[in-house]
């Protein structure tokens, strides 16, 4: 019998999370779970969705001890992982990060360009501050961080905190791998999941390329794959793309114009905001961004859910859904706790895995887990295109991560003139003072 597993998720008043209390409830016949705690420091907003998990753990695993925290003792103590998904400063300020730039013509993006850069100074300190948690209070755990922007937090956790038990992770590859299925069901009728796939990719978090896709017999499916996206992009006719929200319509159909770019390879649908972001700038309304449909749809729907089971007593009828990363999570965690191997892109130090790059940057790449954490595996050399465009982001990271430290105006200038969306330090400079302004409560003060 395997053994049970203690959880504490950081980030408990996030939508996301009763998608992951579920997953974990649904996979317990190959991760076990002793005791589930929610921890955040906003108590309103965890409440509401932990009242709500309560009712639904009650009805399908009673078994599981659960609870909810504002104390990081209370929350870190006694636990194997820490699954932390933080959004410092909530979506009020992403639509800041979104809007803000977007004022002056240049990319407004949750993770890229200066929007990305602005969250990640909000970041870096909470992700350090429940590392810090959970070493203290449990330090043999694991932390399984996929609070955004990842490269970003994964360049300050490898500079702040090295060697210890954190792996920074993304469900944007997973996605797309799981969107691959579903055109190859399209092209060809034949039905996969991602697990059906080995694949090659490398690249930093959300600035990757697939370089192999194929089946466990070693049928190459590039070739299915290259063809239709360099028709419709990764547009295809599953439900769960129709219901996609216009943005990711947008985003997903734009893969053909990057793909063609390097038809060697296939694209993650990212790099339309460097690749093309005068397009994206175009096509973006500067007064209603991505954050606001998210405030519209996932918000409202989430919490709405949550309290009408709380105002029922039972999640019958209101039932949450668990969502693609949820389910990357629980494979991490088993591959952590029970030495499976399994294969897996993470964001690791490079350390030479891509011959040719930078060995301190945080790339993503394959990688096989088990006990002992993430083994990346070998890449090689890649090509000039990609080297140049990934050697531009990663030191934009750096400059950010940099700034942080030293407190420094003249790293996050750079960092923002340095960002391929941003078309001179003017604009870099104007850009900057207004985030300095809009984040005065969350920033260290630059000088």
């Amino acid at each position: 019998m395997r053994e049970k597993s203690a959880i504490c998720i950081a980030g408990g008043g996030s939508t996301f999370t009763p998608g992951i209390v579920l997953m974990l409830v649904e996979n317990q016949d190959r991760f076990p779970i002793s005791k589930i705690t929610l921890y955040d420091n906003n108590a309103e907003r965890q409440d509401k969705l932990a009242e709500a998990c309560a009712i639904m753990l009650k009805e399908k695993a009673p078994e599981i001890e659960f609870n909810w925290t504002t104390d990081p003792e209370t929350a870190f103590t006694g636990i194997d992982f820490v699954m932390a998904h933080i959004r410092v400063g909530l979506y009020a300020m992403r639509e800041m990060d979104e809007k803000i730039p977007l004022k002056y013509g240049v990319v407004g993006q949750e993770t890229c360009g200066p929007g990305g850069m602005a969250y990640g100074m909000r970041s870096i300190g909470p992700v350090i501050e429940i590392l810090d948690y959970m070493e203290k209070y449990s330090p043999n755990a694991w932390m399984l961080n996929y609070s955004n922007p990842a490269a970003i937090v994964a360049e300050a956790t490898r500079r702040l905190r090295p060697g210890h038990r954190i792996i920074n992770i993304c469900d944007m590859p997973v996605g797309l791998e799981t969107n691959m299925c579903s055109i190859i069901k399209d092209e060809t009728g034949r039905e996969l999941t991602r697990k059906d796939m080995e694949i090659r990719y490398y690249g930093l978090n959300h600035f990757g390329w697939w370089t192999q896709v194929q089946d466990k017999e070693g049928n190459d499916l590039m070739p299915i794959l290259k063809k239709h996206i360099s028709e419709m992009g990764y547009a295809n006719n599953s439900p769960e793309f129709q219901h996609r929200d216009p943005s990711w319509v947008e985003t997903y159909t734009k893969a053909k114009d990057v793909y063609a770019l390097d038809p060697e390879t296939i694209p993650n649908t990212y790099l339309k905001y460097y690749l093309y972001p005068d397009f994206v700038v175009e096509h973006s309304d500067p007064n209603y961004t991505r954050a606001n449909e998210v405030m519209d749809g996932r918000e409202k729907t989430v919490f709405g859910q949550a309290k009408a089971i709380v105002e029922n007593g039972t999640s019958k009828g209101n039932e949450f859904a668990a969502g693609v990363h949820a389910s990357f999570i629980v494979d991490l965690a088993c591959a952590l706790k029970f030495n499976t191997h399994e294969r897996m892109l993470l964001i690791v130090p490079n350390e030479g895995a891509i011959e040719n790059f930078d060995p301190t940057a945080m790339v993503e790449i394959p990688c096989l887990v088990g006990s002992n954490g993430p083994e990346p595996l070998k890449i090689g050399e890649i090509p000039t295109f990609q080297r140049g465009l990934m050697t531009e982001q990663v030191c934009v990271e750096k400059l950010v991560v940099e700034a942080w430290i030293e407190h420094s105006y003249q790293k996050m200038w750079q960092a923002i003139t340095l960002s391929k969306t941003v078309p001179s330090g003017k604009v870099a400079k104007q850009i900057l003072d207004d985030l300095i302004e809009a984040n005065k409560d969350f920033w260290p003060e630059l000088k």
